[in-house]
């Protein structure tokens, strides 16, 4: 037999490809997402000891929350004068870890006594 006589299919003209629609997607309403609420703030505070200098706080200050000298300067004599500072607030979460920097920054080279880094806590902050 020859190849004449079997008949080949013809393509798909693409008139006809763009006749064929896929099923139609169902439109349902938007869900509504529940809107989140803040976290509560948490203060983290700087307790005083006699173990470290000002010099001290204001390079602990500036490491681990980037505080330029004078506001480190304005913290450290806080802490002198009232016993502790607020040096920042923020969510729980991160509250806690800038307190534990604070525990793990080392102690102060410039003091023979002391014995360690400064003591921080954290609080619940007001409003």
């Amino acid at each position: 037999m020859s190849d004449a006589n079997q008949s080949t299919p013809s393509p798909v003209k693409s008139s006809q490809a763009s006749a064929v629609k896929s099923p139609a997607k169902a439109t349902r309403p938007a869900a509504k997402r529940p809107k989140s609420k803040p976290l509560p703030p948490y203060n983290v505070i700087l307790l005083d000891d006699d173990d470290h200098t000002h010099e001290y706080v204001m390079e602990m200050l500036n490491s681990i929350f980037g505080y330029d000298a004078p506001k480190g300067f304005v913290m450290a004599e806080e802490v002198d004068r009232r016993g502790r500072a607020i040096v920042f607030t923020t969510h729980k979460e991160l509250a806690e870890l800038k307190r534990d920097q604070i525990h793990c920054f080392g102690g102060d080279w410039r003091v023979a006594t002391c014995q360690g880094a400064m003591s921080a806590v954290i609080e619940k902050a007001d409003g």
